[in-house]
């Protein structure tokens, strides 16, 4: 069960007027929520408030930020291209949220490429494995330094064809349609395709995306920076995280709700597909879907248990699961969406790493001996 702190307490860890506080709450740095025994008084996430005397006490020591970096920390890198603030995830300088009501990923594309003529994929061909076939575009693809960036576009472009067409789409139709012709599903159907493209085609600095900055600040092709991206998504608390919430649902449909939610609990491991650390008040993507379907009665279920003994709300991989279950999509279609939408922010942070022209390369605290010092 998430802990919840009274005001006074809130300001007694923290050190800080009531004025402070309420300043953090309004710039999205502590939670609040009302206190129900006395609506008139507010609780404050107890997580919140200790990370943020955690970052405090580190003060601005350069060793504390580099180390605070690594997990949802200081920001490390200046980019244009997306940022999560108050809640909200913006694409240079658009709503996302806004953009998915019409958009396609073909749009997202020419935003994120700053490409103002627009993108066009190459035809996509026959399906088969995404890794296999991304790695054949790496062996002939060129390195891309000293590439326009027009050129880079076009790498770009006939990448996320491969792994389109990899997936299960096929044709030289927009991206979401080539899916839902692959899926064999209806208009509603195609249309929660495309709205969830775009609400994932990118999320700042996450996982997968440093490590596709990585590999593209040494001069690797576009290609190749975007199967760094792709094996990277693969792990289990990234691009994985939607299996383990269809683990979740599976278990609440045998054992119920509340019990599968209470032994999931219990592994300390956390409740796939619900909270965000960047989205304290409930993740807009995942919003932006369920507005646009019904769910089911075990998803709803689901989300009540969730949100009665934890006070987490839906993420990303819990609308993914909704769409898939409304539209009749293949179980694993949540990460062939990931990788396809997603791929696109790959080439946009790829692109622009190399426009940095720094190669990344962080130094470690090394915790080991050393030969003759005792």
């Amino acid at each position: 069960m998430q802990e919840w702190l009274a005001r006074d307490e809130a300001l007694n860890r923290l050190g800080v007027r009531a004025q402070t506080l309420y300043a953090y709450v309004s710039r999205g740095l502590v939670e609040r929520r009302p206190d129900a025994g006395d609506p008139r008084k507010s609780l404050y996430r107890a997580e919140d408030i200790l990370q943020l005397t955690q970052r405090r006490a580190r003060g601005r020591r350069p060793a504390a930020i580099a180390a605070s970096a690594i997990a949802w920390g200081e920001p490390v890198i200046e980019t244009s291209i997306s940022t999560v603030i108050h809640g909200r995830l913006i694409f240079r300088g658009q709503d996302v949220v806004s953009l998915a009501e019409s958009a396609t990923l073909e749009e997202m594309a020419a935003l994120l490429w700053e490409q103002p003529g627009g993108v066009a994929f190459p035809h996509s061909g026959m399906a088969g494995d995404p890794f296999v076939a991304l790695a054949g575009e790496v062996a002939g693809g060129r390195s891309i330094i000293g590439r326009p960036r027009a050129k880079l576009a076009l790498d770009a472009g006939s990448a996320v064809a491969v792994l389109t067409g990899a997936v299960g789409g096929h044709g030289d139709a927009p991206i979401h349609r080539r899916l839902a012709g692959g899926w064999s599903v209806d208009r509603a159907g195609e249309d929660l395709i495309r709205r969830a493209l775009v609400l994932l085609a990118d999320h700042e600095l996450n996982p997968s995306t440093f490590a596709v900055r990585v590999a593209a600040s040494t001069g690797a092709s576009v290609p190749a920076a975007l199967l760094a991206g792709l094996c990277t998504l693969s792990g289990p608390k990234h691009g994985g995280a939607g299996a383990a919430l269809a683990a979740l649902l599976t278990e609440a449909e045998h054992v119920g709700a509340e019990a599968a939610v209470a032994r999931w609990l219990a592994t300390g491991h956390g409740l796939p597909g619900f909270g965000h650390p960047l989205y304290p008040h409930g993740d807009p993507r995942s919003a932006a879907l369920l507005a646009n379907l019904t769910l089911d009665p075990a998803l709803t279920l689901l989300r009540d248990a969730a949100a009665e003994m934890t006070g987490a709300l839906p993420n990303i991989d819990f609308g993914l699961l909704a769409v898939i279950r409304t539209a009749g999509l293949p179980i694993d279609a949540g990460f062939r969406l990931f990788a396809v939408a997603r791929s696109v922010g790959w080439a946009a942070h790829a692109i622009e790493q190399y426009a940095g022209g720094t190669i990344i390369r962080p130094r470690a605290t090394y915790s080991g001996s050393v030969p003759g010092i005792a």
